[in-house]
Formats: C-alpha cells, sequence, structure tokens
C-alpha cells in the first residue's frame, strides 16, 4: 500500500499507449487542484492512466511533521515499483525536484521526465539570480520574506514560520507580490501550512549526471515571466529560469517556453501538446 494518496484518471486504459503518467506537484496545491495541482491536464488521461500523486502533508495524503524532498522521493520510487511498464514522470516546482531524485534513483522504471520548473537551485548555483536568492534565505531567522507559490522564496524554519498564520501566508506569497490570492479553503490552509513546513529545497542535490545518462527522452518546461508582476519575477521567475536553463542544459532535455508564469495552469494547450509529443 502506498504511503500517499494516488488520484487516477482513467484507470482502465489498457493497450500500447497505456503506460501511466505520474504527476507531482509543488506546494500550496495538490494533485488535481486546478489553481496550481493539474486538473487541466485531465484531457491527457483520454489514451493512459494519469496517477496524481498527493504529497505528504497536501490533499488526501496523511500529515507529515515536515514535508522532506527525500521521502517524496522514496514515496515515487516505491510507486514506479508498482508499475510493471514503468510510467512517465511529470513535476512541476518542488515535485519536479522529487521526480529528479525518483528518476535518478530507479532510472530503469521511468519511460520520460518531464519538469515544469523544478526547483532544482544547486543545478544553477552560480546563476546571479540563484545566488541572490541562496544568500537572502541564509539570512538570520526572523528577517525572511514569505515563500513564493513557485518554490523560490525564504528560508523555512519551522518554529519562526509556525507564529504566522496560514491564511496569512498565502496573501503574503500571493497577493503581496501583486498575484491573486486562491480561495482559502480548509485543504488549501492546509496545503499551506505544510509548506511552511518544508525542508528547504536548496538543500537537495540533483541527480543530474544519472539523468544526463538516461536514455528515456526528457522536457523542460517554463514560463516566459514577461507579464509576471515585478516582485514575483525578481524573487521567483529569475530564479527558476536559471534553474530550468541549467537542468535542462545539463541532462539533454528538449526546452519548452511559454507565456507567462504557470506554464501547465495558464497555458495548458502548449503544455499538454508537448508532454503527447514526449510520450509518444
Amino acid at each position: 500500500m502506498q504511503p500517499v494518496h494516488v488520484t487516477v484518471w482513467n484507470a482502465a486504459a489498457t493497450g500500447a499507449v497505456a503506460v501511466p503518467a505520474v504527476f507531482v506537484h509543488g506546494i500550496f496545491t495538490w494533485g488535481e487542484d486546478a489553481a496550481y495541482g493539474f486538473a487541466a491536464q485531465r484531457p491527457l488521461a483520454d489514451t493512459r492512466p494519469l496517477l496524481l500523486v498527493d504529497r505528504r502533508g497536501y490533499g488526501s495524503s496523511p500529515d507529515t511533521a515536515r514535508s522532506d524532498f527525500e521521502a517524496d522521493a522514496e514515496d515515487l520510487v516505491r510507486l514506479l515499483n508498482d508499475c510493471p511498464d514503468g510510467a512517465h514522470l511529470v513535476g512541476h516546482s518542488h515535485g519536479g525536484l522529487a521526480a529528479m531524485l525518483a528518476a535518478g534513483r530507479r532510472p530503469r522504471a521511468v519511460r520520460s521526465l518531464a519538469l515544469i520548473q523544478p526547483s532544482a537551485f544547486r543545478a544553477a548555483s552560480d546563476h546571479p539570480a540563484v545566488r541572490e536568492l541562496l544568500d537572502r534565505v541564509e539570512m538570520p531567522v526572523g528577517t525572511e520574506e514569505p515563500v513564493r507559490p513557485d518554490g523560490a522564496g525564504s528560508r523555512q524554519e519551522p518554529p519562526r514560520q509556525q507564529e504566522l498564520d496560514p491564511a496569512e501566508y498565502l496573501r503574503l506569497s500571493t497577493e503581496g507580490l501583486g498575484m491573486a490570492m486562491p480561495e482559502p479553503t480548509p485543504e488549501r490552509l492546509r496545503a499551506v501550512r505544510t509548506s511552511m513546513r518544508e525542508r528547504p529545497v536548496w538543500e537537495a542535490d540533483p541527480p543530474l549526471e544519472p539523468l544526463a545518462a538516461a536514455s528515456w527522452p526528457k522536457l523542460v518546461v517554463s514560463g516566459t515571466w514577461q507579464d509576471a508582476p515585478e516582485p514575483y519575477r525578481r524573487y521567483a521567475g529569475e530564479p527558476l529560469l536559471a534553474c530550468a536553463e541549467a537542468v535542462a542544459d545539463r541532462i539533454g532535455a528538449r526546452r519548452l517556453r511559454v507565456p507567462g508564469y504557470y506554464p501547465h495552469t495558464q497555458h495548458p494547450a502548449e503544455v499538454n501538446a508537448a508532454l503527447r509529443a514526449l510520450w509518444s
């Protein structure tokens, strides 16, 4: 039995093209969420099962004291082990980092890897925008700014973050950066609370060499960020674009850029078409 909840769309799909696709979400969200998750990818279930993972502490998965990319990666490895013909992996933000770690540990179970603005900051640690981010998050506890919804943000010290109300944290991380705030439902606030306790993703060491050596196709997707609110573009967009470029270059992935800053929710037709092409 999986330690996390997995939503399955089109479980009955069979045939040569029915290898499942596993989707792994980022922060403030869950698998089938319309705001930041993969609701807009549901049309891709017309030919194959889609497995939408709720990471620990998100959606319908059990609570966790602290979300951790290492635990997420092990959960994905267990799920891959349950797929007899392997699976396509798709990860966004923190979920992209977990997908990279899982693919590096179980490459023979992976059929393709798609990363949407992965939070793999060590892959681009020499880029000025990423260096600025890392310098900012190493500030003394108590001076940090809220985490960004796309995965770039402040140092996340659980004792300090838990002092802030999740609804206010969500507001600061969205309206505070010029974006619309999603409705603060109990499910959303639980996701925010978990995100506030996430292990910092910049502690991860993405497995770039084994991913580059793998023969399966790879895709890295990002927005262009030209129409993003300026604070969001500066604090999140520039570091995430640097990560996308570095990861794509270092693992030999095809690069896709679409307008905006949430590719799979703002421009699902283009992202879905790219995923179909990757899977074929």
